[in-house]
């Protein structure tokens, strides 16, 4: 079975967003931030001076891969896809383009990516990876800026980077876009698709570079529409994205990103959950439609499941007879 065929019959995977900003899970300088969890340093303005150090106190001693990958494969999912480094810049693994990462700014000094490339294939489950190839609000050339004049909302650094003319995504995309996306896919085995997100300032030669560079390091990997410039291999519908229309497109291949509460990223206050019967609701109906449903779960600081979260999908699994 080639990939497309795999990805067209999982219909069912588990997303995985974690990172810095499970530290400090939705709050800020004693005050709650809306917005989504893994969004707090952009919708709180965080400098990087005061944000990096959170590094310091990362140190998720409850993190067990084996866990996670046994909670998926419990509830009936046939993937995995783990955010490898998001918006904020800092790399789940262990990074020789950049020392922003898991293992050399931490205390916990683990290769998260690493260990779960090797417990998902202890029990078969496969593994993608997200990386998020535009904005870094690391970087001083970090995309999704907007330029005086233009039109657009604009998502970069713009707190601590703040001269939009100075920036240059293409730098960006150059010194650590290209080498760590080469990183990842050369580093932990057979990556069955990765997951780009927020194409906001990548142009589309940037686009059929980066589509072009993923096939040459691991020809069946998938990539996702979010790559942007109308690239990839399939659609990555909006999030949360019920009642996408899919008749007369049966050579393409869909996948639903979605929320099991409010948030992506750990918030300790969001306790929006989605019981087990509307999970499975919404999986039939997306399934049905063509769809695979890829449910999101946030870890906390310490690399536990969300205890509601883990009795939910363990429900779901129990009523799909897993």
């Amino acid at each position: 079975m080639n990939t497309r065929e795999w990805f067209r019959s999982a219909k069912f995977g588990m997303m995985i967003h974690w990172g810095l900003y499970a530290l400090p899970s939705g709050e800020w300088k004693g005050s709650r931030i809306p917005g989504l969890g893994e969004w707090i340093q952009y919708s709180a303005r965080i400098p990087n001076a005061e944000y990096e150090p959170l590094a310091k106190a990362f140190n998720p001693i409850l993190f067990d891969p084996d866990e996670w990958v046994n909670t998926a494969c419990r509830a009936g999912m046939k993937y995995m896809v783990v955010t490898s480094k998001h918006h904020d810049g800092f790399a789940m693994y262990r990074s020789k383009v950049s020392k922003y990462n898991v293992y050399d700014a931490t205390p916990f000094h683990r290769d998260v990516i690493g260990e779960l490339a090797v417990a998902c294939r202890r029990r078969g489950l496969r593994l993608g990876l997200y990386y998020s190839q535009d904005l870094d609000w690391n970087h001083p050339h970090g995309g999704g800026y907007v330029r005086p004049g233009t039109e657009g909302k604009d998502r970069s650094n713009n707190w601590d980077f703040t001269d939009a003319f100075a920036k240059d995504y293409a730098i960006c995309f150059e010194e650590k876009i290209k080498p760590q996306v080469k990183e990842i896919l050369s580093n932990y085995g057979d990556i069955c698709l990765i997951w780009f997100d927020v194409p906001a300032t990548i142009t589309d030669d940037q686009s059929v570079e980066l589509y072009e560079l993923v096939k040459s390091l691991q020809p069946d990997c998938l990539v996702n529409s979010r790559i942007g410039n109308n690239r990839g291999d399939y659609i990555s519908t909006g999030d949360n994205q019920i009642g996408y229309e899919t008749k007369g497109q049966t050579d393409k291949l869909f996948e639903c990103p979605a929320t099991l509460n409010d948030t992506w990223g750990w918030k300790s206050f969001d306790n929006n959950w989605k019981p087990s019967s509307k999970v499975i609701e919404l999986k039939n109906r997306l399934n049905a439609e063509g769809i695979n449903y890829l449910l999101n779960v946030g870890p906390d600081h310490l690399g536990r499941f969300p205890v509601p979260a883990t009795d939910i999908l363990r429900e779901v699994g129990m009523t799909l007879g897993v």
